[in-house]
Protein backbone atom coordinates (compact mmCIF):
# COMPACT_ATOMS: atom_id res chain seq x y z
CA UNK A 1 0.00 0.00 0.00
CA UNK A 2 1.19 3.56 -0.97
CA UNK A 3 2.80 4.93 2.49
CA UNK A 4 1.92 8.60 1.66
CA UNK A 5 -1.52 8.41 1.76
CA UNK A 6 -3.94 10.56 4.32
CA UNK A 7 -6.93 9.38 5.71
CA UNK A 8 -9.96 10.89 6.68
CA UNK A 9 -12.43 9.03 8.97
CA UNK A 10 -16.13 10.67 9.10
CA UNK A 11 -17.42 9.26 12.02
CA UNK A 12 -15.30 8.11 15.60
CA UNK A 13 -17.40 5.48 16.69
CA UNK A 14 -16.25 1.75 17.26
CA UNK A 15 -15.19 0.95 13.77
CA UNK A 16 -13.38 4.15 12.97
CA UNK A 17 -11.32 3.37 16.34
CA UNK A 18 -10.45 -0.61 15.32
CA UNK A 19 -9.61 0.64 11.61
CA UNK A 20 -7.73 3.11 13.13
CA UNK A 21 -5.82 1.25 15.85
CA UNK A 22 -4.87 -1.78 13.45
CA UNK A 23 -3.86 0.76 10.78
CA UNK A 24 -1.56 2.46 13.09
CA UNK A 25 -0.60 -1.11 14.58
CA UNK A 26 0.85 -1.90 11.15
CA UNK A 27 3.45 0.73 10.77
CA UNK A 28 2.07 1.35 6.99
CA UNK A 29 0.51 4.69 8.35
CA UNK A 30 2.05 7.17 10.62
CA UNK A 31 -0.27 9.13 13.07
CA UNK A 32 -0.21 12.57 11.19
CA UNK A 33 -1.49 10.84 7.87
CA UNK A 34 -4.96 10.28 10.04
CA UNK A 35 -7.80 12.81 10.61
CA UNK A 36 -11.02 12.47 12.10
CA UNK A 37 -14.39 14.63 12.78
CA UNK A 38 -17.79 13.41 14.14
CA UNK A 39 -20.71 15.30 14.26
CA UNK A 40 -20.74 16.78 17.66
CA UNK A 41 -18.75 14.61 20.46
CA UNK A 42 -15.66 16.61 21.20
CA UNK A 43 -15.15 14.31 23.95
CA UNK A 44 -14.78 11.43 21.75
CA UNK A 45 -12.64 13.02 19.23
CA UNK A 46 -10.44 14.09 21.95
CA UNK A 47 -10.22 10.15 23.42
CA UNK A 48 -9.26 9.17 19.89
CA UNK A 49 -6.48 11.58 19.70
CA UNK A 50 -4.99 10.96 23.11
CA UNK A 51 -4.89 7.51 22.75
CA UNK A 52 -3.36 7.11 18.86
CA UNK A 53 -1.66 10.41 18.33
CA UNK A 54 -4.28 11.08 15.30
CA UNK A 55 -5.44 14.48 14.03
CA UNK A 56 -8.97 15.85 14.98
CA UNK A 57 -10.81 18.46 13.21
CA UNK A 58 -14.00 20.04 13.09
CA UNK A 59 -12.82 21.98 9.49
CA UNK A 60 -14.54 20.21 6.85
CA UNK A 61 -12.48 21.51 3.81
CA UNK A 62 -9.36 21.39 5.03
CA UNK A 63 -10.64 17.91 6.17
CA UNK A 64 -10.90 16.59 2.79
CA UNK A 65 -8.84 18.86 0.76
CA UNK A 66 -5.94 17.04 3.01
CA UNK A 67 -7.07 13.71 2.47
CA UNK A 68 -6.70 11.12 -0.66
CA UNK A 69 -9.25 8.67 1.04
CA UNK A 70 -12.35 9.47 2.96
CA UNK A 71 -14.16 6.40 5.02
CA UNK A 72 -17.49 6.91 5.56
CA UNK A 73 -18.09 5.61 9.64
CA UNK A 74 -21.04 6.87 10.68
CA UNK A 75 -24.40 5.24 11.06
CA UNK A 76 -26.24 4.41 8.46
CA UNK A 77 -29.72 6.78 9.37
CA UNK A 78 -26.74 9.94 9.58
CA UNK A 79 -25.12 9.51 5.68
CA UNK A 80 -27.34 12.21 4.07
CA UNK A 81 -26.45 14.72 6.81
CA UNK A 82 -22.84 13.60 7.00
CA UNK A 83 -22.21 13.71 3.08
CA UNK A 84 -23.84 16.67 3.11
CA UNK A 85 -20.88 18.45 5.12
CA UNK A 86 -18.32 17.48 2.85
CA UNK A 87 -19.42 16.99 -0.32
CA UNK A 88 -18.67 20.28 -1.51
CA UNK A 89 -15.32 19.41 -0.78
CA UNK A 90 -14.98 16.12 -2.97
CA UNK A 91 -12.57 16.06 -5.63
CA UNK A 92 -12.41 13.44 -8.52
CA UNK A 93 -9.08 12.50 -6.71
CA UNK A 94 -10.68 11.25 -3.82
CA UNK A 95 -11.94 7.26 -3.14
CA UNK A 96 -14.80 7.16 -0.55
CA UNK A 97 -14.83 4.15 1.63
CA UNK A 98 -17.88 3.55 2.77
CA UNK A 99 -18.52 0.35 5.95
CA UNK A 100 -21.84 1.41 6.44
CA UNK A 101 -24.34 -1.22 7.05
CA UNK A 102 -26.89 -1.72 4.29
CA UNK A 103 -26.13 1.68 2.13
CA UNK A 104 -25.61 1.02 -0.90
CA UNK A 105 -23.25 2.33 -3.52
CA UNK A 106 -25.52 3.74 -5.53
CA UNK A 107 -27.30 6.10 -2.77
CA UNK A 108 -23.85 7.19 -1.63
CA UNK A 109 -22.89 8.55 -5.48
CA UNK A 110 -26.64 10.15 -5.91
CA UNK A 111 -25.89 12.12 -2.14
CA UNK A 112 -22.46 13.48 -3.29
CA UNK A 113 -24.14 14.86 -7.22
CA UNK A 114 -20.99 13.79 -8.95
CA UNK A 115 -19.30 10.84 -10.03
CA UNK A 116 -17.39 10.04 -7.03
CA UNK A 117 -15.45 6.51 -6.55
CA UNK A 118 -16.72 4.55 -4.18
CA UNK A 119 -15.90 1.39 -2.84
CA UNK A 120 -17.98 0.00 -0.09
CA UNK A 121 -16.35 -2.23 2.31
CA UNK A 122 -17.88 -4.31 5.39
CA UNK A 123 -14.93 -5.37 8.13
CA UNK A 124 -15.33 -6.51 11.72
CA UNK A 125 -14.05 -5.31 15.33
CA UNK A 126 -11.38 -7.44 15.39
CA UNK A 127 -9.45 -4.64 12.32
CA UNK A 128 -8.39 -3.03 16.05
CA UNK A 129 -5.80 -6.29 16.14
CA UNK A 130 -5.45 -6.76 12.34
CA UNK A 131 -7.54 -10.14 11.99
CA UNK A 132 -10.62 -8.52 10.35
CA UNK A 133 -12.68 -10.62 7.79
CA UNK A 134 -13.24 -7.67 4.89
CA UNK A 135 -15.49 -8.32 2.56
CA UNK A 136 -15.78 -5.13 -0.61
CA UNK A 137 -17.34 -4.19 -3.66
CA UNK A 138 -16.68 -1.52 -6.23
CA UNK A 139 -19.27 1.22 -6.94
CA UNK A 140 -20.14 2.32 -10.16
CA UNK A 141 -17.19 4.70 -10.89
CA UNK A 142 -14.62 2.87 -8.64
CA UNK A 143 -11.99 1.70 -11.04
CA UNK A 144 -9.56 -1.45 -10.56
CA UNK A 145 -6.77 1.31 -9.31
CA UNK A 146 -9.30 2.03 -6.44
CA UNK A 147 -9.97 -1.81 -5.85
CA UNK A 148 -5.80 -2.01 -5.25
CA UNK A 149 -5.75 0.74 -2.97
CA UNK A 150 -9.00 -0.32 -0.71
CA UNK A 151 -7.79 -4.39 -0.93
CA UNK A 152 -3.96 -3.10 0.36
CA UNK A 153 -5.83 -0.56 2.83
CA UNK A 154 -7.52 -3.48 4.43
CA UNK A 155 -5.16 -6.06 4.28
CA UNK A 156 -2.81 -3.98 7.05
CA UNK A 157 -5.95 -5.12 9.04
CA UNK A 158 -6.98 -8.71 8.05
CA UNK A 159 -8.01 -10.75 5.15
CA UNK A 160 -10.05 -9.03 2.12
CA UNK A 161 -12.22 -10.88 -0.29
CA UNK A 162 -14.21 -8.98 -2.92
CA UNK A 163 -17.70 -9.63 -3.79
CA UNK A 164 -20.90 -8.36 -5.68
CA UNK A 165 -22.00 -6.06 -3.81
CA UNK A 166 -25.60 -7.11 -3.15
CA UNK A 167 -23.65 -10.05 -1.33
CA UNK A 168 -22.74 -7.38 1.35
CA UNK A 169 -25.93 -7.56 3.28
CA UNK A 170 -25.06 -11.10 3.48
CA UNK A 171 -21.93 -10.89 4.65
CA UNK A 172 -22.89 -8.41 6.95
CA UNK A 173 -24.80 -10.84 8.63
CA UNK A 174 -22.11 -13.40 8.97
CA UNK A 175 -18.66 -11.56 9.13
CA UNK A 176 -19.62 -8.05 9.75
CA UNK A 177 -21.78 -8.92 12.65
CA UNK A 178 -20.03 -12.28 13.57
CA UNK A 179 -17.31 -11.25 16.38
CA UNK A 180 -20.75 -10.61 18.66
CA UNK A 181 -21.63 -14.15 17.97
CA UNK A 182 -18.54 -15.81 19.10
CA UNK A 183 -18.46 -13.48 22.11
CA UNK A 184 -22.01 -14.89 22.80
CA UNK A 185 -20.83 -18.54 22.74
CA UNK A 186 -18.25 -17.62 25.13
CA UNK A 187 -20.62 -15.65 27.66
CA UNK A 188 -22.24 -18.72 27.70
CA UNK A 189 -19.31 -20.90 28.15
CA UNK A 190 -17.80 -18.99 31.10
CA UNK A 191 -21.12 -18.73 32.81
CA UNK A 192 -21.32 -23.51 32.69
CA UNK A 193 -17.69 -23.36 33.43
CA UNK A 194 -18.74 -20.91 36.85
CA UNK A 195 -21.80 -23.19 37.47
CA UNK A 196 -19.23 -26.15 37.36
CA UNK A 197 -17.04 -24.64 40.17
CA UNK A 198 -13.98 -23.58 37.48
CA UNK A 199 -12.28 -20.29 38.63
CA UNK A 200 -12.37 -17.74 36.09
CA UNK A 201 -8.56 -17.55 35.55
CA UNK A 202 -9.01 -21.37 34.96
CA UNK A 203 -11.87 -21.40 32.25
CA UNK A 204 -11.25 -18.40 30.66
CA UNK A 205 -7.57 -19.47 29.51
CA UNK A 206 -9.32 -22.77 28.59
CA UNK A 207 -11.83 -21.49 26.56
CA UNK A 208 -9.92 -18.85 24.63
CA UNK A 209 -6.82 -21.54 23.56
CA UNK A 210 -10.13 -24.27 22.65
CA UNK A 211 -11.71 -21.56 20.31
CA UNK A 212 -8.05 -20.17 19.03
CA UNK A 213 -6.89 -24.43 18.31
CA UNK A 214 -10.66 -25.07 16.61
CA UNK A 215 -9.98 -21.83 14.71
CA UNK A 216 -6.56 -23.06 13.43
CA UNK A 217 -7.78 -26.49 12.78
CA UNK A 218 -10.59 -25.40 10.24
CA UNK A 219 -8.12 -23.30 8.85
CA UNK A 220 -5.40 -25.87 8.01
CA UNK A 221 -7.24 -28.93 8.07
CA UNK A 222 -8.54 -29.85 4.46
CA UNK A 223 -11.20 -31.64 6.61
CA UNK A 224 -15.07 -30.34 6.63
CA UNK A 225 -16.17 -28.52 10.19
CA UNK A 226 -18.85 -31.76 9.98
CA UNK A 227 -15.51 -33.95 9.91
CA UNK A 228 -13.66 -32.30 12.91
CA UNK A 229 -16.77 -32.33 14.83
CA UNK A 230 -17.09 -35.96 14.59
CA UNK A 231 -13.57 -37.05 15.16
CA UNK A 232 -13.92 -35.39 18.65
CA UNK A 233 -17.34 -37.34 19.31
CA UNK A 234 -16.61 -40.88 20.50
CA UNK A 235 -20.54 -43.02 20.39
CA UNK A 236 -21.47 -42.69 24.42
CA UNK A 237 -18.80 -40.31 25.36
CA UNK A 238 -18.81 -36.76 26.74
CA UNK A 239 -19.10 -34.45 23.75
CA UNK A 240 -21.72 -36.61 22.26
CA UNK A 241 -23.71 -35.91 25.62
CA UNK A 242 -23.07 -32.16 25.26
CA UNK A 243 -23.76 -32.36 21.31
CA UNK A 244 -27.19 -33.63 21.84
CA UNK A 245 -28.75 -30.93 23.88
CA UNK A 246 -27.08 -28.25 21.32
CA UNK A 247 -29.15 -30.52 18.99
CA UNK A 248 -31.97 -30.73 21.53
CA UNK A 249 -31.94 -27.06 21.28
CA UNK A 250 -31.78 -26.29 17.96
CA UNK A 251 -28.17 -24.52 18.05
CA UNK A 252 -27.82 -24.51 13.86
CA UNK A 253 -31.02 -23.70 13.58
CA UNK A 254 -30.80 -20.48 15.83
CA UNK A 255 -27.59 -19.33 14.33
CA UNK A 256 -29.12 -19.63 11.21
CA UNK A 257 -31.64 -17.44 11.33
CA UNK A 258 -29.90 -15.11 13.80
CA UNK A 259 -27.55 -14.25 10.04
CA UNK A 260 -30.66 -14.45 8.03
CA UNK A 261 -32.09 -11.96 10.53
CA UNK A 262 -29.11 -9.97 10.23
CA UNK A 263 -29.24 -9.97 6.62
CA UNK A 264 -32.42 -8.84 6.70
CA UNK A 265 -32.09 -5.94 8.81
CA UNK A 266 -28.66 -4.95 6.66
CA UNK A 267 -31.37 -5.32 3.52
CA UNK A 268 -33.95 -2.86 5.53
CA UNK A 269 -32.00 -0.54 6.71
CA UNK A 270 -30.70 0.41 2.93
CA UNK A 271 -34.42 0.38 1.50
CA UNK A 272 -35.24 2.64 4.65
CA UNK A 273 -32.44 4.60 3.87
CA UNK A 274 -33.00 4.50 0.45
CA UNK A 275 -36.62 5.87 0.78
CA UNK A 276 -36.23 8.34 3.48
CA UNK A 277 -33.35 10.30 1.03
CA UNK A 278 -36.01 9.92 -2.12
CA UNK A 279 -38.87 11.47 -0.25
CA UNK A 280 -37.09 14.29 0.76
CA UNK A 281 -35.46 14.92 -3.07
CA UNK A 282 -38.65 14.86 -4.39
Amino acid sequence: MKTDLNIAFIGAGSMAEAMISGLLSDKKLRPNQITVTNHSNDKRLHELRNAYEINITRNHALLIEKSDIVVLAIKPKDVAESIDTIKSYIRPHHLVLSVLAGVSTATIVNLFDQEVAVVRAMPNTSASIGLSATAIAPGKFATAEHMNVTTALFETIGTVTTVEEEQLHAVTGLSGSGPAYVYYLVEAMEKAAEKQGLDTSVSNELILQTLIGAAEMLKQSPKTPAVLRKEVMSPGGTTEAGIEQLISHNFQEAMMQCIEQATIRSKYLGDTIDEKISSKRS
